[in-house]
């Protein structure tokens, strides 16, 4: 899959894993911080974009400080996900 359109189809998951009522995936910026002061996500939102990485591409995380490296923005979450996807 091009990059592009994984980042797009990532924004739509992570709306629709996190319950992100009132986040529209287009409002999403690539390089906009997840945590924090950009998106806003917290600890348990972590936990549940695991599960997403877990369910939709075999990505298996089970050190929380590869978590953390990894669930910057959109663009990390990317590049890893073309580089260690199984399904």
């Amino acid at each position: 899959m091009e990059t592009a359109a994984l980042k797009e189809q990532l924004k739509k998951q992570i709306v629709e894993f996190l319950n992100l009522l009132s986040v529209k995936p287009e409002d999403i910026k690539d390089d906009e911080p997840l945590f924090g002061e950009g998106l806003g996500l917290d600890s348990i939102d972590s936990l549940e974009l695991i599960v997403l990485l877990g369910r939709e591409y075999g990505i298996d995380i089970k050190d929380p400080k590869e978590g953390r490296k990894i669930l910057v923005d959109v663009n990390t979450m990317v590049a890893y996900i073309e580089k260690h996807r199984t399904k």
